[in-house]
């Protein structure tokens, strides 16, 4: 009898893996937890039945979330994550020299737990001496640092339960006060081929608080329709006029899926994305 894993993204559309075997599965305090090893897509992370990252294909939402911002600030030595507690983010902006410190808060301790446990491809990110692990509610820990970080990055879940507050303009003006003058801002902003409505509302949020907002895209073949959005909102430097291809030479190499190229296609908005923001 084959096994299945069936992600339910909307009341029409649905995404199914085959399971080779469940690795683990636990419920914390604010969700349930699971890891499966699948045919296609190798290890398989999932929060309340909601894929979170595949071992195949993780590797360009992490890259994608990280390296834009770090492309354009000149000197990005305090950096501050809320959530992305399986550590792909914070392994992606240890890449990077210029980085001092690293701060992650993550509402959930057995998201750190159980990526440390079955995710070494992604928890590696967690051994980098620049690192401290908060185990906090990020609006919370936002709220009380001010101007005090270079790029804040918002690698949340979905806008659901305890999440649900980060995608607001009240958070995004605490985001706006914890930023040293120049700083920016990235998040993921979810799929906005089906989620038209909820796009147009973070980017009307975000114009009331960032001079500079703009959303740009990566191609993730797990991730519901493939197209998925981030936003880079900024205090000062512009996503393509201060980009910096140096920043990343000393490991473009390694890298992939970013690179400079693909970092001022991802800006191109399709026309009726376009017409949704405006």
């Amino acid at each position: 009898m084959n096994l299945w894993f069936t992600e339910e993204q909307t009341d029409s559309l649905r995404l199914s893996f085959k399971v080779k075997k469940v690795l683990d599965y636990r419920k914390s305090k604010y969700q349930t937890l699971a890891v499966y090893e699948t045919e296609q897509y190798g290890r398989l992370f999932t929060l309340d039945n909601f894929v979170m990252l595949t071992e195949k294909d993780e590797f360009v939402y992490h890259e994608m979330i990280s390296h834009v911002a770090l492309s354009c600030h000149p000197s990005p030595e305090n950096i501050l994550v809320i959530g992305g507690g399986d550590g792909g983010t914070i392994r992606e902006i240890e890449r990077h020299s210029r980085v001092k410190k690293i701060t992650l808060v993550e509402i959930d301790e057995e998201v750190v737990n159980i990526s440390k446990q079955h995710l070494p491809f992604v928890a590696c990110g967690f051994n980098d001496k620049r690192v401290k692990v908060i185990i906090e509610d990020g609006i919370k820990y936002i709220k009380e640092h001010k101007n005090e970080y270079d790029i804040i990055v918002i690698d949340s879940t979905d806008p659901v339960a305890f999440a649900e507050g980060l995608f607001h303009t009240e958070f995004y003006q605490y985001v706006f006060d914890a930023l040293k003058e120049d700083g920016i801002m990235v998040a993921q902003t979810e799929y906005p081929f089906l989620k038209s409505d909820f796009f147009k509302q973070i980017y009307t949020s975000l114009k009331k608080v960032f001079p500079i907002v703009s959303p740009y895209f990566a191609f993730i073949p797990t991730y519901p329709t493939g197209m998925w959005s981030f936003a880079f909102a900024s205090k000062k430097y512009h996503y393509l006029k201060d980009l910096n291809p140096n920043f990343i030479s000393e490991f473009e190499n390694e890298l992939k899926y970013y690179s400079t190229e693909i970092h001022r296609g991802a800006f191109a908005i399709p026309p009726f994305l376009k017409k949704i923001i405006q």
